[in-house]
């Protein structure tokens, strides 16, 4: 017959402190991988577009968003046809003059300044990649005193016009069935 031995709980603080640190390990895995993720998504020299309405009164978002469904087209096919970075800003420094007509149009007497500035952005999630907040060179324009809610899109790499190849996989993929309530609706049918 085996031995009753008296059950000693010394090791149960020290079994507490090896959890904590293994929650702690375990938590900076997950920060590191996270990390790894948003590494080279956004490269520094990314290129951005941004509208600054004049305030948040719905006529002046009005305003900002009829004109960005004005210079939205331009600005994609200046993306388009750019075969790099350098050839977008050309084109987008060609287009600057037509940009702001369009806003002035637009705008009906508010004024309007179109420049290429730094400018500070907030972090931005595109897929599995998180952008982080810092200052991207980027076309501003400014409608007004410009304190209302903006519009932007990043450019190189494109969170403003997605891949049409992408949206047809999308659309194409098949619809998900369950077998088990495809044999159970059989059943019945």
């Amino acid at each position: 017959m085996l031995q009753d031995y008296n059950i000693i709980n010394s090791e149960n603080k020290k079994n507490k402190w090896v959890s904590i640190i293994e929650f702690i390990l375990i938590l900076f895995m997950i920060q590191s991988a996270i990390l790894f993720l948003t590494g080279e998504d956004m490269p520094k020299d990314a290129l951005r577009v941004r509208i600054l309405a004049n305030s948040n009164t719905p006529a002046d978002q009005q305003v900002k968003e009829s004109i960005r469904m004005e210079i939205e087209p331009l600005i994609k096919e200046a993306y388009t046809q750019a075969s790099s970075q350098a050839d977008f800003i050309e084109r987008m420094d060609s287009l600057e003059d037509e940009i702001t007509r369009i806003a002035e149009w637009k705008a009906e007497g508010k004024s309007i300044t179109f420049e290429k500035t730094a400018a500070l952005f907030p972090a931005k999630r595109s897929g599995f990649y998180i952008t982080p907040q810092a200052p991207y060179e980027a076309y501003i324009l400014t409608i007004g005193s410009g304190r209302g809610d903006n519009w932007w899109c990043a450019l190189f790499q494109n969170v403003c016009f997605p891949d049409e190849k992408a949206k047809e996989e999308q659309q194409e993929e098949e619809k998900v069935t369950f077998f088990l309530w495809e044999w159970i609706k059989g059943l019945f049918s």
